[in-house]
């Protein structure tokens, strides 16, 4: 089983959340204020940030491969928009490693969401 962070569309209440039937809510968390989140076409990119960074609100599910390979399709891993990489997450998740997809393209000129999206957004 994989620990990811979601922050987007694939949270609970969002347009993309019937990709992880089956999977395992852990619950709700925030990253360590390393990011930005900003508004893509109709869903977030997250963006590590060397100086500036926010806590990202989000959630952690436990996935298992198959689900896993699923969304790194639909993230499109292998077209260089999105990797999946370790993220730094606050209490009470910061003792287990989790991953997040981290948006690899431009974010010039997006709109910073700061630091959160979608039906839970602040």
């Amino acid at each position: 089983m994989t620990r990811l962070f979601l922050y987007g569309t694939l949270k609970r209440g969002g347009v993309s959340h019937h990709l992880l039937a089956g999977q395992r809510f852990v619950g709700p968390a925030r990253t360590q204020p390393a990011y930005r989140l900003h508004q893509l076409e109709g869903f977030p990119g997250m963006v590590a940030a060397a100086a500036g960074g926010r806590a990202v609100e989000g959630e952690v599910w436990e996935v298992d491969p198959e689900c896993l390979a699923r969304l790194d399709r639909w993230e499109g891993v292998g077209e260089g928009l999105y990797a999946r990489a370790a993220v730094a997450l606050q209490a009470p998740h910061e003792r287990a490693a989790a991953e997040a997809y981290l948006y690899l393209r431009s974010v010039a000129g997006k709109k910073d969401l700061d630091g959160s999206f979608g039906p839970t957004a602040r």
